[in-house]
């Protein structure tokens, strides 16, 4: 029972150290987005063609300001945090899960850099020039830091979640969670969500911005569905010679 009590006391003793270590770095982190604040903006303003940004009022610049230093912050300090996740978590693995588990971490990463860079080269210049030529009455748009950075932002982080989407079909397939047959009777299911969150990702309700936002995610499920089915024949292949 002693020993027990040491390991679970030495288990609490190496979780608190690794928590301190992920918080230094992600406050480091904040605080180096935040001095380089102006090449972040530099860089979210630039996929949307440069527009002129506008606050009005006083405190207008603030909240986008910490915002791109939050999420700058936490980019910045995520393979960190990572890393200290997977030294706390790995020792009670067995090998195949460990094998599974450093196949998914640069998987997911790759995926969710991909996903962001299609955000950022294709959606957002796409987006914000439809949402900034669109008159009504012969008004034109004056946009606020705030919004943009809402709106960028958004399609920045959504897409890149969107993009994990067929990796972890294949994974989830690979590891017997799930099979190709149940990701296509969820295949209506998966439009109707790819429209909601292509409403709740884009500034405006209409179906162009919408569709321009949800296309991407019906494409991507479609893909994770061949990916399924690739995993399922690996399976198979598979399960002979671990008989």
């Amino acid at each position: 029972m002693a020993d027990q009590s040491m390991s679970v006391t030495g288990h609490l003793a190496e979780l608190r150290r690794r928590a301190i270590v992920s918080v230094i770095a992600l406050v480091a982190g904040v605080i180096a987005a935040f001095v380089f604040r102006d090449r972040i903006f530099d860089i979210l303003t630039r996929a949307g063609g440069d527009p002129q940004l506008y606050f009005f009022t006083l405190t207008g610049a603030i909240g986008p300001t910490m915002k791109v230093a939050m999420l700058g912050g936490f980019i910045v300090a995520l393979p960190v945090v990572v890393h200290q996740f997977v030294g706390f978590i790995a020792p009670g693995l067995t090998g195949r899960e460990r094998r599974y588990l450093y196949l998914l971490l640069p998987g997911v990463a790759l995926c969710f850099m991909a996903g962001v860079a299609f955000a950022y080269f294709v959606l957002v210049p796409s987006i914000v020039d439809f949402l900034l030529n669109f008159e009504a009455a012969g008004a034109r748009g004056q946009p606020s830091l705030e919004s943009y950075i809402n709106t960028v932002i958004a399609l920045l982080f959504w897409m890149g979640v969107a993009f994990e989407t067929p990796f972890l079909m294949y994974f989830m397939t690979l590891i017997g969670i799930a099979n190709p047959g149940f990701f296509a009777r969820q295949r209506r299911a998966w439009i109707v969500i790819s429209f909601v969150l292509g409403a709740v990702i884009t500034p405006t309700f209409d179906p162009i911005n919408q569709s321009m936002v949800a296309g991407p995610f019906i494409v991507l499920y479609e893909l994770g569905i061949l990916l399924s089915r690739l995993a399922a024949r690996k399976q198979r292949r598979r399960g002979p010679t671990v008989s």
